[in-house]
């Protein structure tokens, strides 16, 4: 009796599938069995698939393809429908996979057996009926839910988390293992149900060991050890170390993204698992499912801290005490993306001792903007650095970014529409007098916190925002803060997000301004938190993740004194270059701005090096001479600062002059004679200038040894000659 007919006899067909081909080949009894006339044949593969019920093809498929990765059988129960859809029977479908050698790993040969098997019908379905249909509804919400719990996963530890919270359908392991590879190392990523050190012995294994997890990660192949017994014969070089762990059985399956092993995925059992077809197909999903959520955790790690490193290195920490005030300021990013926008703040040392205030915002919240914005702050604290004014900072910051902006036309072709443009205001603070020259391009006026607690929009001139014209023109105003007095600079994050406009968003932020409070760094929280509410992304404390936009926010106040304040003395001359005899002029303003300044030999010293300076830029350069003189503190302890301002770029030098030299001797001077003294860019020029500190010690002799106003006059007299002396003799 021929084989096909013994198989007949137990109603048992045989079937060849060839996926490459797209054919099916069927003895009769198989033919019979699938609703095809009962004899041999070759058929298409789509007349077939249609005798399949649909949910139960979609399932052989996947239980096909596991088979063909791990090269184990393909074991199935399928229903066989008619035309109409009528489901005539169930047949059990045990199959092996076979790659012939000439086609590669895509292409297959499916042969194996279809037998009919008894199914209950409606209302008298049989236990054995029961448990299928039970195991097939759990096995279903399993995956379900297991799915959607992996997808919420955000980090690799919650991945982890989730994983070892997974309760299989009938065999949930006790314990779990995710192992990763590092060049040729096995690694731990993670492990459920294991003491704090036993991963010891994995977490630096060669891939060539001969250890279950390391074999899948060579061959992406999974492995399954129904027994202890198993394990010892197969492995018995690391059995020794799974040994302790007191496992009944272990399921090693790959971990596979995108096309490449990434690492293998372990569970283990306390009880015997035979590893059904059944069962390894719900672990083969639920790898799947872990590899794709552990590699969307990794790549959003990786985004967070590529956020986090743009973040510190373009963000600057507010820098040293501004004497006499107080700052804080926050930024906090947006929430899409990779958390980086184009907002940022800055404070910039200025060379003539002032502080420069920057904030600003570049169009955009992508990674192009927070790149310009990087650009863009290092350019206006160069121009900041070398002494310009507000207005030129802003000017030569938007020439900048025009070209910048014109480089990127090119772009528009690779979907990066260009240009961009940004918004800034420039504050430039002298913390003596309170006062902030202001130099806005299309930004939000300031906010001024009066010492009563009032916030008002403080109007100041604009001009364009910068990069849309190369040549634009900032105005400058001048706001002064007296003391207690705060001021507020923000971004339109600030004010716009939630749906709210200018005037709805202003009116959110005034109770937060208007609140009394000593603490300003709890007033910039306090304005962020009226905006999105406590969270967790600040750069310097807590914010929420959902936001709309970038925020950045800076907040002075000058401090409160409860001394009076100094007084203070001022004059200010032009001296033209037609006009030299003006010089005279400058010395009798000085001796008569010093005119009970207690040492009358730092009074000659003073009209000496003013004559001086003045005579250097007109001599030197070939414009007018500014010159500025202030008087500021308590007698006895007053300082003296004089500055003569020119239009000419060519720093002095110190020269050593001959003994006939016309010139050459101010610097020398100036070294010799002030207390301090430098020289100093400022835009289009430079600055130099020099300064006197008052002391009476002098003052304090002369009345201990009882002198008259006579000798002190000849004591002040004969010093000067003396000092005169000396200089001269330096000099030569």
């Amino acid at each position: 009796m021929r084989t096909e007919e013994v198989l007949a006899a137990i109603a048992t067909g045989l079937w060849r599938w060839d996926n490459t081909a797209r054919t099916v080949s069927l003895d009769a009894e198989a033919a019979r069995l699938l609703g095809m006339p009962a004899e041999p044949g070759d058929y298409e593969e789509s007349a077939v698939r249609s005798r399949f019920h649909p949910v139960d093809w979609n399932e052989v498929y996947g239980v096909v393809n596991l088979a063909v990765a791990e090269g184990t059988l393909a074991e199935a129960r399928l229903r066989i429908v008619d035309e109409r859809g009528r489901v005539l029977r169930t047949v059990r479908s045990r199959s092996k996979p076979v790659v012939p050698e000439d086609r590669g790993t895509e292409g297959y040969l499916l042969m194996g057996t279809l037998q009919e098997v008894a199914e209950a019908r409606p209302g008298l379905g049989g236990p054995h009926a029961a448990i299928t249909r039970d195991w097939r509804r759990s096995r279903e919400a399993f995956l379900l839910d297991a799915g959607r719990a992996l997808a919420e996963a955000r980090s690799t530890e919650e991945v982890l988390r989730v994983a070892g919270s997974l309760s299989m359908p009938g065999f949930s392991p006790d314990g779990l293992a995710v192992f990763g590879s590092a060049g040729e190392r096995l690694t731990i990523i993670g492990h459920h149900g294991h003491a704090a050190g036993d991963e010891e012995p994995f977490t630096d294994m060669p891939l060539e060991t001969d250890y279950p997890a390391a074999e899948v990660v060579r061959t992406g192949r999974a492995i399954y050890l129904p027994s202890p017994e198993e394990y010892r014969r197969r492995y018995p070089t690391t059995w020794p170390l799974a040994r302790r762990f007191g496992r009944r059985s272990w399921a090693f399956l790959p971990l596979v993204s995108s096309g490449r092993v990434m690492g293998a995925w372990m569970a283990g059992f306390r009880h015997p698992v035979g590893f059904s077809p059944d069962e390894r197909a719900v672990l083969s999903t639920v790898a799947r499912m872990l590899a794709q959520a552990l590699a969307r955790a990794g790549a959003a790690e990786t985004e967070r801290e590529l956020s986090l490193g743009l973040q510190r290195s373009m963000m600057p920490s507010l820098g040293p005490d501004i004497p006499g005030m107080t700052v804080a300021a926050r930024y906090v990013p947006t929430g899409g993306g990779l958390q980086v926008g184009g907002d940022w703040y800055d404070m910039i040392p200025l060379p003539n001792g002032r502080i420069a205030l920057a904030i600003g915002d570049v169009q955009g919240h992508d990674v192009r903007a927070a790149g310009l914005m990087g650009q863009l702050r290092i350019a206006l604290r160069a121009y900041a650095s070398e002494g310009h004014r507000p207005d030129a900072v802003l000017a030569r910051a938007s020439r900048f970014l025009a070209g910048l902006t014109d480089a990127y036309e090119g772009a528009a072709a690779d979907g990066d529409p260009a240009p961009r443009f940004a918004t800034c205001l420039y504050a430039e603070v002298d913390p003596e007098t309170g006062s902030l020259d202001i130099a806005r391009a299309g930004h939000l006026d300031p906010v001024l916190i009066g010492v009563d607690g009032t916030a008002v929009i403080r109007q100041t001139a604009g001009g364009l925002p910068l990069g849309i014209e190369a040549d634009s023109d900032y105005p400058t105003t001048r706001v002064v803060l007296e003391p207690g007095e705060t001021i507020m600079l923000c971004t339109d994050g600030l004010i716009e997000t939630g749906g709210h406009d200018m005037a709805t968003g202003w009116d959110r932020l005034r109770p937060v301004l208007e609140e009394p409070t000593d603490d300003l760094e709890g007033m910039a929280d306090a304005l962020v938190q009226a905006v999105h509410g406590p969270g967790s992304h600040y750069t310097t404390g807590p914010l929420a993740d959902r936001r709309e936009d970038d925020i950045a926010v800076l907040v002075l106040r000058r401090e409160s004194s409860a001394t009076p304040r100094a007084p203070r003395r001022r004059s200010v001359l032009t001296i033209a270059q037609a006009e030299p005899e003006r010089i005279a002029v400058a010395r009798q303003l000085m001796r008569e701005l010093l005119h009970d300044w207690r040492d009358p030999e730092q009074v000659d010293s003073a009209v000496l090096m003013v004559s001086e300076m003045a005579t250097n830029v007109l001599v030197h350069t070939d414009g007018d001479a500014l010159m500025v003189a202030e008087v500021s503190g308590e007698r006895g302890r007053r300082r003296l600062r004089v500055e003569a301002a020119d239009t000419s770029d060519e720093l002095p030098h110190k020269r050593r002059p001959g003994e006939m030299a016309s010139s050459g001797r101010g610097l020398m001077l100036m070294e010799m004679l002030a207390d301090a003294w430098g020289v100093d860019p400022r835009g289009e020029g430079k600055s130099t200038w020099f300064e006197l500190h008052e002391s009476p010690e002098r003052e304090e002799a002369a009345d201990a040894a009882g002198w008259s106003e006579a000798e002190r006059t000849a004591q002040a007299e004969k010093a000067a000659q003396a000092e005169k002396a000396q200089v001269e003799k330096a000099v030569d």
